[in-house]
């Protein structure tokens, strides 16, 4: 069983995706233990504010089968496959940690390296595993987080509900 950690962001209707997001989670990976969620400025690009969180969850799933889902979830908030890398998105779902795996595959490099530089991904990340020791670093997310230059990079704290179904079909009447 692995523990496992996904940084989970949008800036396009952020509040309804990350629900919606959250929900399809939910019913893949229950329990979840969900961080806070921070808006925060497009990072790489001029767009509109982003809301980022990072949620955790125990599977006996391979990481493809992880990988896969998470873009199953990703294309269900109508994010196109081929979706530029520096833009606009509906739904960005990055693995962050898998266990205490070490690995570089093509496309997915674990430890994520973007979670300790990018204070969206490391500040929740020390909101819900302050002692989790990172793999490689050796050092716990609070500490990385405490040694991390935060005011270069502002972050507010919102609030995100936890499911936004689907809307009802339009009955034929």
């Amino acid at each position: 069983m692995a523990q496992v950690y996904v940084a989970a962001g949008s800036n396009v209707e952020p509040e309804t995706y990350l629900a919606r997001a959250l929900c399809a989670l939910e019913s893949h990976f229950a329990p979840l233990t969900v961080s806070p969620a921070y808006r925060n400025p497009a990072a790489g690009f001029s767009g509109a504010d982003f809301i980022n969180l990072v949620v955790a969850f125990r599977t006996e799933l391979p990481l493809g089968q992880i990988r896969q889902c998470l873009q199953d979830i990703e294309a269900l908030c109508d994010r196109l496959p081929d979706a530029p890398k520096w833009a606009p998105r509906s739904m960005d779902l990055d693995m962050l940690l898998y266990g205490d795996l070490v690995s570089d595959q093509a496309g997915l490099v674990l430890p994520r390296p973007d979670l300790v530089r990018r204070p969206y991904m490391l500040k929740p990340m020390a909101d819900i595993a302050p002692g989790l020791r990172h793999p490689t670093l050796q050092r716990s997310m609070l500490e990385l987080w405490q040694a991390f230059d935060a005011g270069a990079h502002p972050m507010c704290e919102v609030t995100i509900p936890r499911c936004a179904p689907h809307p009802p079909p339009e009955s034929g009447r």
